[in-house]
Order: structure tokens, then C-alpha cells, then sequence
């Protein structure tokens, strides 16, 4: 799991002045909204003795915990003890991680990690949330599998003919034609040729319409940390859909994603387009869930690759290089109690940067058991290798 990076983490509409718990990158967060509509972000983990601030209450522009009404404003820092007497000043340290925010293409994004403004990755740009000539719909659903195997799954072309071949690529023509690939610092794509199927239901509607072509050019790109944007050029119409692969844990994603069309642009067609991008999501479940090893390999020999797998290579080059710059996950984002097997994910804020004398005491232990959290010592281990 990489940090350092804004992630989605809810759709906007879900969240208001009752506190809601989100979770990524292994860790529990608490959502709200202020008087002026602002969304605050903070660790769901209470300073004084571990309530979950998502079961208490918001006043003004602060999250009040349901153990001992302890107030926490955006920021992070405590301004009410209800216990203390009057005149009795609040500790330096009670105080909780407090995460930068922003609500764009109607989703609720947090930066996760301790990076500085003007040095964090930017958001992907989603250009048809704003453009009439596309219908939206939205889904989500969760994925017994870590995010990366979800992730790359979404991005390659050639398991379609044989995952969704009934609804989505051509199992009698199977072969991706050699594809080059345009890439940037945080997101690579490539325009890949795909046999189609023959349309059915409604869509069948519109392709008996057509001549049916003999190729659709599909582009598929990957946006670091988690998206994954797939454009299907129909002879219809335009089909885009961005997944955003959420890490709930190392094994257990959610997937939230935004499908938007050029064709059946009315509120009538919405069902069916959700039916249908749910039937797709689903045939890729059994797949994934059942890959191993369950975690991405470190080392890009340890699987075996070739020329239609050029997204996935191109992705864990570029991951390797921000594992060696220390955006992984790792040990040093872990904290382990004195029980065994029991671990919790805390990602550095920024306000622990600011005041470094303090971040230890942000630092609570796990509540519940985990799974190993690979370390930096393995990423150390990367060896990129040529695609055969």
C-alpha cells in the first residue's frame, strides 16, 4: 500500500454533520462536515483511551468522542476535557491525526501522508463529470483480495476474452496487438485493440443500427494510487469508467466506481448500466480473490511477463521506485502491542512534520488482529526486469 497520496475515500453526499468511520491503507478514519460545509478528516482513534470518535457526535466544528466527551476540532487538537476542572489546561498531546481534504468529481479525497502542499501527487483529472454530453452512475462493491491485484486486474486487456467474453471482449479472437504506452510521472495508458462481441439487450438495440466493426480501440490507463480508467469506444457511443480501488486492508478492497456514457442518456437506462457494469465486476471477483500469491511480488521476475502485460510492468516499475523513496507502507507505519499477531496501521499526518516532538504520542496500538505489512527492507529487494 502506498501513502503520500490523495485517496477517495467516500462520495460526498454520504457525508454530512454526523460523524461516519471510512477506512484505507489499514487504518480507521472519522468523517464530517463543519458549519460551512468544509469535510474534516481525522484518525478515528481517540487520544485518551481509544473510542472510536465515528460513534460520537459533531458540536459546532468538533468531533465530540462517545467515551468522555473529549472535542477535537479539524485540526487535530483537543479544545474540551469535560473532566477537568475549571482553569486546568488541555496537554500538549491530546491531540489526534488530522488529514487535508478536498471534494472534487463528487467524491470526498484526503491526503494520506505527511507530505507538504507543493510536494504532493495530484488528483487525476476526470474531464466527463463536468461534460453534458455524458450520463453518470455510480456503484461500489468489495473485493475479498488486495487492491493491487484488483488494480492490475482492471487494467489488463488480455484476460477480457475469457473473464467477460459474453459481455465484454471476443474469446474466438483473443490476440492484443502490440500497444504503446503514453506515461507521466502518476498516471501511464495506452489505446489497445479489442475484438468485440456481439452487443446484447439494450445495447444490441443500437448496434444492429451499425455494421459491427471488426476492432473497438479500448484505452485502459492506470492513475497512481488506485485508479483505473477504462474508455470503451462503442460504434454507439462512448463508454468511461473510473475505478477507484480502495485498500481497506491488505486483503480486502473497496471499489468505487464512477461509468459514464454517451449513449441512453436518460435516467430510464441508468438500471440497466448498472446491472451491466455490476455483471463485470462480478466475473472478475472469483478471479481475483483466488490469485496467488494473494500480494503483488516485490521482485518483477518473480512472475512471468510479456508484451500485452506493458501497463502492469510499466505500474510496478513505478512502484518500485516510490517503495525506494519510502511511500510504502511498511514497519515504520506499524505499531504492534504487547499481544502477539496484534498490529495497527497509522499513517504520519502532516501535522506530525510539524511538530515532531509530539508524533510518538499520536502513535495508539492495535484493537484488532491484522496480516504481515511487507517493509521497506523488502521493497529494497525490487529488481526490474525487461518484458520478454
Amino acid at each position: 500500500m502506498l501513502k503520500n497520496f490523495w485517496y477517495a475515500l467516500e462520495f460526498a453526499d454520504r457525508v454530512g454533520r454526523k460523524p461516519i468511520k471510512v477506512r484505507c491503507l489499514g487504518q480507521d478514519f472519522v468523517l464530517y462536515r463543519t458549519r460551512k460545509g468544509e469535510v474534516a478528516c481525522l484518525s478515528d482513534l481517540c487520544v485518551h483511551r481509544g473510542g472510536a470518535l465515528s460513534m460520537g457526535t459533531v458540536k459546532d466544528d468538533t468531533v465530540v468522542c462517545p467515551y468522555h466527551g473529549w472535542e477535537y476540532e479539524p485540526g487535530g487538537a483537543c479544545v474540551r476535557i469535560p473532566a477537568n476542572p475549571e482553569g486546568r489546561g488541555i496537554p500538549k498531546k491530546a491531540r489526534v491525526d488530522s488529514y487535508p481534504t478536498t471534494t472534487r468529481y463528487g467524491l470526498v479525497w484526503a491526503f494520506l501522508g505527511d507530505l507538504p502542499e507543493e510536494e504532493r501527487p495530484p488528483i487525476p483529472h476526470i474531464p466527463e463529470y463536468d461534460n453534458p454530453a455524458f450520463r453518470m452512475v455510480r456503484l461500489e462493491m468489495e473485493v475479498n483480495a488486495n487492491y493491487e491485484r484488483a488494480f492490475e486486474n482492471a487494467v489488463d486487456a488480455a484476460h477480457t476474452p475469457f473473464v467477460h467474453g459474453t459481455v465484454f471482449g471476443n474469446p474466438d479472437k483473443p490476440e492484443i496487438p502490440d500497444y504503446t504506452i503514453r506515461q507521466e510521472d502518476w498516471f501511464a495508458e495506452a489505446d489497445v485493440q479489442l475484438s468485440p462481441p456481439l452487443p446484447k439487450g439494450i445495447w444490441g438495440m443500437l448496434a444492429r443500427r451499425r455494421p459491427r466493426p471488426e476492432h473497438v480501440t479500448v484505452t485502459n490507463g492506470w492513475y497512481l494510487p488506485n485508479v483505473i480508467k477504462l474508455h470503451v469506444r462503442l460504434p454507439f457511443g462512448e463508454l468511461i469508467m473510473w475505478d477507484f480501488n480502495i485498500p481497506l486492508s491488505q486483503d480486502r478492497t473497496l471499489i468505487k466506481i464512477l461509468a459514464f456514457r454517451t449513449f441512453f442518456t436518460s435516467a430510464w437506462a441508468d438500471k440497466n448500466a448498472i446491472k451491466r457494469t455490476t455483471r463485470i465486476l462480478q466475473q472478475d471477483v472469483p478471479i481475483v480473490e483466488s490469485q496467488r500469491p494473494e500480494l503483488l511480488p516485490f521482485d518483477l521476475s518473480d512472475e512471468l511477463h510479456i508484451r500485452s502485460d506493458a501497463l502492469q510492468v510499466a505500474y510496478r516499475r513505478r512502484r518500485a521506485e516510490l517503495i525506494g523513496k519510502g511511500w510504502w507502507v511498511g514497519d515504520d507505519d506499524t505499531v504492534v502491542s504487547e499481544h502477539p499477531h496484534r498490529r495497527a496501521t497509522v499513517i504520519p499526518s502532516p501535522g506530525r512534520r510539524d511538530n515532531p516532538e509530539l508524533a510518538r504520542a499520536w502513535v495508539h496500538k492495535a484493537r484488532s488482529g491484522g496480516v504481515r505489512v511487507p517493509t521497506k527492507a523488502d521493497g529494497a529487494r525490487q529488481n526490474p526486469e525487461g518484458v520478454s
